[in-house]
């Protein structure tokens, strides 16, 4: 039996975390939440989060990737300590310029005997692979090059023959390990494949990779997602046949869809960072999210800024569940809370930022003064919850809108008391003074005139509402009316014909 010890003394160690993105498209919003527990971890204990960008799978690298997955870290405000861009004592931190590590090491197993030459080509593979499933077996690599002879294998490479290098896993061994989360977990190792670990393409497989850099990078905890739970007892060979002392293994639980059993699926929204960031979530309200996706401080306390999570944040607190609920409609609370609590200056700055940033579609304000930008703002933002929602919710501010008779109609009785309504209220605002014209006198003089013309409030007021912005929902009529200015109100509802 395989029981290693870990690095248990977490009180009084430095952690030294580390997130390993590969560059094949858009970073994952889970990888984001593993990130935000490796800071915690890292920033709480004094110690350092590194940055390797584990780009080995060549036939799926995704140009500017790399870049893109910079950004998106850094504009949810975390940093790394080592890493691209920063350096540090243990570069490169790009794998593919690390394959020279990798074979000393790979070649190092072989020559303890604990991995092995593999020439056999994709056909002979494929049929081993089919044949174990007519068996109803797993398919699973049959071992058939460990049995090579070594003048076979000296042949073999000195003809050039390709060949990749194989994890030589033991027979009828349970491969123990406790995580940080779970607990005891064991593996049969007659379950466990003899993985590749060094490619014919002289490029490492993951599994090589990650313990090579997580060894000489001084990893003390690697935390993943629990779907790489399978691939650990192949980490945990390698760690023993190196004679390394293994990190703190964490296997966080899962996204899903709420209702679901899925993992988090397009149909139902974003599901990469910046796709969050595109549609208009704040940063730190998706930080402040995305710290409840697993861990739960035992209180009723939810709002945490990124300091008050690394004080509190810890692995015992950690759900053991294998998935945990990825709420959409939490996620617009949070943001449409973050969004109403920000200082008026300061959601301004963000707003414009975004539209700058991610938005694909020109703002509405661009032609507008920033004191009456301010003033639009401040009335939309109760209804705002995210920040690409400022051009629907404002429009009618910065141009006429395209007005439905058929629904200005519903409001009243008929055609004629709609007309009746509009023209009444025509003549009422245009003997209101420039200087009267302001949020309390429109609302004093319109509710005395709903007794003089026998109106109700609703009828008129809605009437009035709908033929001005286009909108039967907006922020109070009276403060939209005095915002839009006495001018461009009459002008709308004298130009609005039935």
């Amino acid at each position: 039996m395989l029981v290693l010890n870990f690095r248990d003394k977490i009180q009084v160690m430095k952690m030294r975390t580390r997130m390993a993105p590969s560059p094949t498209g858009e970073i994952h919003v889970g990888s984001i939440r593993t990130l935000l527990y490796d800071y915690a971890l890292a920033k709480q204990s004094g110690g350092e989060l590194i940055l390797r960008i584990e780009d080995t799978d060549q036939s799926r690298y995704v140009k500017g990737s790399v870049e893109r997955i910079l950004k998106v870290i850094k504009d949810f405000g975390l940093n790394w300590d080592e890493g691209p861009e920063v350096g540090g004592p243990h570069s490169p931190y790009f794998q593919s310029q690390r394959l020279d590590i990798y074979k000393k090491y790979a070649l190092e197993l072989v020559e303890k005997g604990v991995a092995y030459y593999c020439f056999c080509d994709e056909d002979r593979l494929e049929k081993v692979r089919e044949d174990q499933k007519r068996l109803g077996a797993v398919p699973k690599y049959d071992k058939f090059c460990l049995n090579l002879s070594k003048e076979d294998i000296e042949k073999n490479l000195k003809e050039g023959k390709p060949y990749v290098i194989r994890l030589n896993v033991p027979k009828d061994e349970m491969i123990e390990f406790e995580d940080a989360i779970i607990g005891k977990v064991s593996f049969p190792s007659n379950d466990v494949d003899d993985q590749v670990l060094l490619k014919s393409d002289g490029f490492p497989t993951y599994h090589l990779a990650v313990v090579v850099d997580d060894h000489l990078m001084g990893i003390t905890h690697a935390l993943r997602g629990r779907e790489w739970l399978p691939s650990t007892p192949k980490h945990i060979l390698l760690y023993k046949y190196f004679g390394w002392e293994m990190p703190k293994f964490v296997h966080l639980p899962l996204l899903r869809e709420v209702d679901s059993t899925k993992k988090l699926s397009k149909r139902f929204g974003s599901v990469h960072a910046m796709g969050f960031l595109e549609d208009g979530y704040l940063p730190e309200a998706l930080l402040n999210f995305m710290m409840f996706l697993g861990w739960n401080p035992g209180t009723e306390r939810e709002i945490y800024s990124l300091e008050d999570f690394i004080k509190d944040f810890s692995l015992d607190k950690v759900q053991k569940s294998e998935m945990v609920a990825f709420d959409r409609q939490k996620l617009l609370w949070f943001n449409g809370m973050y969004i109403r609590n920000l200082p008026l200056e300061e959601l301004w700055r963000k707003l414009n930022s975004w539209y700058k940033e991610y938005s694909k579609d020109k703002p509405k304000f661009s032609k507008s003064t920033e004191p009456f930008n301010l003033k639009v703002l401040d009335l939309v933002r109760e209804r705002m919850k995210k920040l690409s929602e400022f051009n629907d919710l404002s429009e009618y501010f910065y141009e006429k809108p395209k007005v439905d008779k058929d629904a200005v109609i519903k409001f009243s009785e008929n055609k004629d008391r709609a007309k009746e309504i509009i023209d009444n209220f025509i003549s009422v605002y245009e003997n209101v003074s420039s200087e009267n014209w302001n949020i309390e006198y429109l609302d004093k003089i319109s509710h005395e005139k709903l007794t003089e013309f026998s109106y109700k409030p609703k009828e008129a007021f809605m009437t009035i509402r709908f033929v001005v912005t286009g909108k039967d929902h907006t922020p109070p009529l009276f403060d939209v009316l005095g915002l839009i200015g006495k001018d461009e109100v009459l002008d709308r509802l004298r130009k609005f014909k039935l």
